[in-house]
């Protein structure tokens, strides 16, 4: 089952040469084996996945495996050893899609992840998932070279009680308080040696970005504080980030005309912002209710540009 449409988006970005035609594909299947995609096909693949222990996708983990479901059947009972062999099977799952990223990613391709590590109590107990460093382990065993990640300070990060702001612990009193989580990592990996361009390359000196916005978007920290974040229930739910996201590390780490994928869709910022910056991009999303919100954000956008979308779904 395959459809096809072409829109016409209009980008806020001032370019010299006349936007060319790109191309974007969505498939609605599960990114562990992208098929579709040949080897060294891709020379950027941005996402953000869901984060493994964060309570609102112990569902969709648990669809995509359903040893983790009864795993945590089996933590209702009060077995609490469980609870790293459920954290072990989401980032096992996770890897697959790592893995299948460095195949499709050229040589010299980016590799950039928001991850949020999870704070959770389960049974009376209060723990830590560093998932942004367990990534990082996997990534490396498969071939990756780490490079230095990007911290995202996110202004609504805060953790809220009856509406108000709150930390987490005992208030005031020392010493049984949590350090708040206000931070999300922007892991950059890279895939074999740095990528090499032909003298006077069009396409890469026409995706050339100013001195203000190489200061700020190549410094460690990204504070977006003062931009009011309007994200709907499900965006949240899909781990959707900011267009200014997506946006930063598509023009840091891509040219005009290459392409971009995006392993867990969501609600289609990645390829939305694609569009906007003339590259391709490749979308996998695995839940079919979310492709009308896909088309819906990329359907808005304003006329100024060609972008054929072709929608597949796995049989």
């Amino acid at each position: 089952m395959w459809l096809q449409f072409t829109a016409r988006v209009k980008t806020p970005y001032s370019h010299t040469l006349e936007s060319m035609p790109t191309q974007h594909r969505i498939i609605i299947g599960d990114s562990q084996k992208m098929t579709e995609l040949g080897d060294g096909s891709i020379q950027l693949m941005v996402t953000s996945p869901p984060y493994p222990m964060i309570q609102m996708w112990d569902d969709l983990f648990g669809k995509s495996d359903r040893k983790i479901a009864l795993l945590w059947r089996k933590l209702d009972r009060g077995d609490e050893a469980t609870v790293r062999k459920i954290y072990d099977l989401m980032h096992e799952n996770l890897s697959k899609v790592w893995a299948e990223t460095y195949r499709v990613l050229a040589d010299g391709g980016i590799a950039a992840i928001n991850i949020g590590d999870a704070t959770r109590s389960i049974n009376g107990k209060f723990q830590l998932f560093p998932n942004h460093a367990r990534i990082t382990e996997v990534c490396e065993e498969i071939g990756f070279t780490t490079l230095p990640y990007i911290l995202w300070k996110k202004p609504t990060n805060r953790p809220k009680y009856k509406g108000k702001g709150a930390f987490l612990g005992s208030g005031f009193l020392p010493p049984n308080a949590y350090v708040t989580l206000d931070c999300e990592f922007i892991l950059l990996f890279r895939k074999g040696k740095l990528r090499k361009f032909e003298p006077h390359h069009a396409e890469r000196y026409e995706s050339q970005f100013t001195k203000t916005q190489r200061d700020v978007w190549f410094s460690q920290i990204w504070d977006f504080k003062g931009t009011r974040q309007k994200v709907s229930e499900l965006e949240r739910r899909t781990a959707a980030y900011p267009d200014e996201v997506a946006e930063r590390l598509i023009r840091m780490f891509s040219v005009k005309g290459e392409t971009v994928l995006d392993p867990f869709l969501g609600s289609g910022t990645t390829a939305k912002v694609a569009i906007l910056n003339d590259r391709n991009s490749v979308g996998y999303e695995a839940d079919p209710h979310i492709l009308p919100t896909i088309t819906s954000k990329i359907e808005k956008a304003k006329i100024d540009k060609d972008a054929n979308v072709i929608i597949s779904k796995r049989p």
